[in-house]
């Protein structure tokens, strides 16, 4: 624990000196050792930590955080700064936009990687790649194992005890790995086994037809070499993610549709498909200092708010790990892992998620030239349709990515609800539909109470929508001719204390049936798994449905379906 009131660390939960409350993280900073060539981790409250613990030298302050440079990347940065193989005897290492040889900094910008072609980097990299050895960067990282081993035991350690502490109420077969085929999750995995002493546990690959091909060979690789392991392929085979770029837009820093669709929607299933109604508890590689999002997440979630997948309590035994200690713990223990690093990346999601630096989007012209050619394509293809007046310096520059709804795409109509007041009856409203009414249309208001077709008056065609505690009709539904609306709806809401707000949420249904795109993110907020994708239909199961009416709350649906914070245009 540590106090950041007195800056000391101390066991407790409360500091003994100023008797204020302590914080389980520590800080971590990164020192550097010249006579080894190898950065040292420090905890803020280590004595001497000045000093090398390997050689007995003194170390200077380097910086916050760290991550080795492997030959193929350090290939990559001697080329691009114009001396090829001048650091193949050298430490190298990097963080962000700043590379480190033998512990003096050298900061490569965005403008030096956009005045490289890369078809030029390629050929340089083939024709260096036979002198471009690894013998130095193994004594390195040797020597850099060796001096970290404290720090290696006290993180893995406390890392294998909180997970046999968290899953010890659990069944083994109901703890599950999520497994990304990047470097935290290859951490968590052989941590969860080693903790449980459990080399059968679930894993969980989500794949979102997104992935690196080094990662789909790593999972690969990874299934082979742990036979055991109860391998799971979670992947959306009914959407193609280009097909769904041309109808929404593609995806934007703010507007990341694809998570929903491709991955959180196709684990959701996989687990459902599992496990059905079971509580499970899913080990993620998520560590604190990743983003400003991860930092607000607890280690042990299980807030319905805080989660994306329903009937999971989910733990991150690395939480406060830096990227150091992970590549530590890789190092030392000898665990295979996803060569897209060696290649320079420092996060292997998505390949063409718009949250990529301009680097990775540097190596993927490299190493991924005909997907970065086509993403390239149609990404200029959409500028110019949206009315872009320079398509192609408006996706060159980045600017595509902090694109924010729908404007001037065709689908943004469909999120705009149209209604007019009905003038016979008060609370009644007449709905424009996009579409022909059918059974799916009906299912939209089981949330609401039990759908009672026996009680309306079949000469129009109406369904009613009866309260399930008390048997009283709240919706009356039906089909209505009016003018302008090829197809429209009547709703009327009777019997409630409130009609607003139950008309704004049979809105949100309205705006599900017309603008739905099967983003699965319904799939994977109702816990009672009453709403599905089936055949390509939004369906809602009038059995399972507990009418808990989170599908239909802004408070955890945003104006009620995915789609209005994809589409929404200004003015709306």
């Amino acid at each position: 624990m540590w106090c950041k009131t007195c800056n000391h660390e101390t066991g407790k939960d409360i500091c003994e000196l100023c008797n204020k409350p302590t914080d389980s993280e520590t800080p971590v900073e990164v020192y550097w050792c010249d006579k080894c060539s190898i950065p040292i981790i420090r905890a803020a409250g280590d004595i001497d930590k000045s000093v090398c613990p390997r050689c007995g030298e003194s170390t200077t302050y380097l910086c916050a955080d760290l991550r080795p440079v492997f030959p193929e990347e350090r290939l990559l940065f001697g080329i691009v700064t114009g001396k090829p193989l001048a650091h193949i005897n050298r430490s190298v290492w990097a963080c962000d936009n700043r590379y480190y040889v033998n512990g003096k900094p050298i900061t490569v910008t965005s403008a030096t990687y956009e005045k490289h072609s890369s078809s030029v980097m390629r050929k340089q990299l083939n024709q260096y790649y036979e002198q471009n050895s690894y013998a130095q960067f193994d004594a390195i990282i040797e020597r850099f194992v060796e001096a970290n081993k404290k720090r290696l035991v006290e993180i893995s350690d406390e890392a294998k005890r909180f997970v046999s502490k968290t899953a010890a109420s659990y069944n083994k077969k109901e703890v599950v790995i999520s497994f990304s085929g990047g470097k935290d999750s290859t951490v968590v995995a052989d941590l969860v086994t080693r903790g449980l002493s459990d080399p059968s546990l679930v894993h969980i690959f989500g794949d979102t037809t997104l992935e690196f091909p080094m990662t789909i060979e790593y999972a690969e690789r990874f299934r082979k070499d742990n036979p055991k392991v109860i391998f799971k392929v979670a992947r959306n085979n009914e959407q193609d993610f280009y097909e769904v770029c041309n109808d929404i837009g593609p995806p934007a820093r703010m507007l990341r549709w694809c998570c929903s669709m491709f991955k959180t929607g196709p684990i959701t299933r996989t687990l459902n498909r599992l496990y059905g109604n079971k509580n499970i508890l899913t080990f993620y590689g998520i560590r604190k200092c990743e983003s400003v999002s991860r930092s607000r997440y607890n280690r042990i979630e299980d807030d319905v708010e805080a989660i994306k997948i329903q009937k999971q309590r989910v733990a991150s035994p690395i939480f406060l790990w830096k990227d150091i200690d992970v590549w530590l713990y890789i190092l030392a223990e000898g665990i295979d892992f996803n060569d897209a690093y060696r290649l320079g990346y420092d996060r292997v999601g998505c390949w063409c998620c718009p949250n990529n630096n301009l680097r990775a989007q540097f190596l993927s012209q490299i190493y991924m030239p005909e997907q970065f050619g086509r993403w390239r394509d149609f990404l200029i293809d959409f500028a110019k349709r949206i009315g872009k007046p320079d398509a192609e310096e408006y996706i060159d520059s980045g600017a595509w990515k902090a694109r924010q709804g729908g404007n001037g795409v065709k689908a943004a109509a469909d999120i705009k609800i149209r209604y007019t007041n009905c003038t016979t009856e008060d609370n009644a409203k007449v709905y424009q539909l996009n579409k022909p009414i059918d059974d799916t249309f009906i299912e939209l208001f089981i949330p609401f109470g039990r759908v009672a077709p026996e009680l309306g008056r079949k000469l129009i065609k109406e369904i009613i929508i009866v309260d399930v505690d008390t048997n009283v009709p709240i919706l009356a539904v039906q089909p209505f001719t009016h003018e302008g609306y090829e197809y429209s709806i009547k709703v009327k809401t009777i019997n409630v204390a409130r009609h607003d707000d139950l008309r704004r949420m049979v809105g949100y249904q309205i705006k599900k049936y017309n603008a739905c795109r099967k983003c699965l993110k319904c799939e994977s907020l109702c816990s009672h798994r009453a709403i599905s994708i089936t055949s390509g239909e939004y369906r809602v199961n009038a059995e399972r449905c507990k009418r808990c009416k989170m599908c239909v709350t802004a408070k955890y649906l945003e104006g009620g379906c995915l789609m209005e914070k994809y589409l929404k245009t200004k003015g709306d």
